[in-house]
């Protein structure tokens, strides 16, 4: 039994939402975040979570109105739309609602609060939207991979949540396969008011899928587990050309930055409108791990600015190993108090440094709010395709500013291995 409103009314949402959304359920009801952030693979219900959540929040507040929206307007009807009627038919309540079909719409019939249905591809059709009472409290962002960014989902939600004390923005999809894309990097982001859910069809009572789901599944799992992997558990499987496998996306504590003795400080300049970056980082030689928490990124940054920010990460002027190609900038960093000395590089040194990094690292941690844009290039770097889909022999020289920059940091550690396993073979060592 599972109460659904503050007067503790219940009902037996046991039978209409699977074991994986009772936490997110009471979530919800306690109002603790905005914004619920729900991805999971094929038959998850997590789609059907959230039409329930949505009916029922809306027959208890008189000024709650629903708006749900995918990219393209046209797939409205026969996906979200039947999914709404699905959970208002579940619930029991059909009489209490008024179905229109020409514009899609629902409306509550004792309060007069209203459902409506938009898609992305027309945004002043969304702009427009008024409403004659109340506000738009929950807000459905369905297919949320289609959409174009993160940036239009902004621009949306700015003309929407107006008015309102508490909202309940939902976004539903199935996790890409490549990290690179912007659905995955976004789930890595850290805030206080977004609630990350991930489910898939294991949680789900077997009657409510049938059998032969469970068939099929199973069979996708023997014959191609990758695939099974993907479509059935909404895991972000790769497209096989992901770099770096070792990447952990976690909070470095303060207690953990107290105890750090190797800090490295790698620098690569911007170029025009490329950005710079800096990173720092400590280097757990024995445990092969790289931990990457502190991050200077930044476009159009002139020296003086540049300096200034280094010192605030690096009070005590360590040594920075910066992109030997600037050897101007370098002399002026180090006219202002700095200490920076070029990268050697070298024939093959992107091609040893990318191979250390990726290879030779054990763990490559990061903090995500410490440095959101080395989380998002080391968890995206992905080699590139050609037309017949083999992957490029070469690492793409793109969105990878604080990957040169941990090169450079960590070019003398790096020196000095080639060097032992040089010397180990001239003597025999293997």
């Amino acid at each position: 039994m599972l109460m659904t409103s503050q007067n503790q009314t219940q009902i037996k949402l046991t039978n209409l939402i699977a074991p994986a959304f009772y936490k997110l359920h009471w979530d919800l009801v306690e109002h603790k975040h905005t914004h619920y952030k729900l991805a999971g693979g094929r038959g998850s219900t997590k789609s059907s979570f959230i039409s329930i959540e949505t009916i029922m929040g809306m027959m208890q507040d008189p000024l709650a109105n629903g708006i749900v929206m995918r990219k393209v307007g046209r797939f409205l009807e026969e996906s979200v739309f039947e999914q709404l009627l699905w959970a208002i038919d579940a619930l029991g309540v059909s009489d209490k609602w008024k179905i229109r079909l020409s514009p899609l719409g629902l409306t509550y019939i004792p309060l007069g609060n209203r459902i409506i249905f938009r898609g992305a591809d027309d945004p002043q059709k969304i702009k427009s939207v008024k409403l004659a009472n109340g506000y738009f409290k929950y807000i459905w962002f369905e297919e949320r991979a289609e959409f174009e960014g993160p940036e239009e989902e902004r621009t949306i939600l700015q003309s929407l949540m107006r008015g309102g004390t508490e909202y309940a923005v939902f976004y539903s999809w199935n996790p890409p396969k490549s990290m690179n894309n912007w659905v995955n990097q976004d789930i890595l982001d850290d805030r206080e008011d977004t609630y990350i859910h991930h489910s898939d069809y294991r949680t789900v009572p077997r009657e409510w899928l049938g059998e032969q789901f469970f068939i099929e599944a199973e069979h996708l799992k023997q014959v191609k587990p990758k695939a099974y992997e993907h479509e059935y558990l909404g895991i972000s499987t790769g497209t096989g050309g992901q770099v770096f496998e070792n990447v952990t996306i976690r909070s470095i504590t303060d207690e953990e930055i107290s105890r750090f003795d190797r800090i490295r400080n790698g620098l690569d300049f911007g170029y025009a409108g490329d950005p710079l970056a800096y990173l720092k980082m400590h280097y757990d030689k024995t445990r092969k791990r790289l931990f990457i928490f502190g991050e200077i990124y930044a476009v159009k940054m002139g020296n003086k600015r540049l300096a200034a920010e280094i010192k605030k990460l690096n009070p005590m002027h360590k040594l920075i190993t910066a992109d030997s190609e600037e050897p101007r900038a370098i002399d002026a960093l180090n006219e202002m108090g700095l200490r920076v000395i070029g990268a050697k590089k070298g024939p093959g040194s992107i091609d040893h440094g990318m191979e250390f990094l990726s290879d030779e690292l054990e763990e490559i941690i990061i903090d995500p709010r410490r440095c959101p844009n080395a989380k998002r290039e080391f968890t995206g770097y992905e080699l590139e395709q050609d037309k017949n889909g083999n992957f490029k022999g070469s690492y793409p020289d793109k969105d990878n500013h604080t990957i040169d920059a941990a090169r450079y940091g960590l070019e003398e550690d790096m020196i000095k291995k080639k060097a032992r396993i040089r010397d180990k073979r001239k003597y025999g060592f293997h």
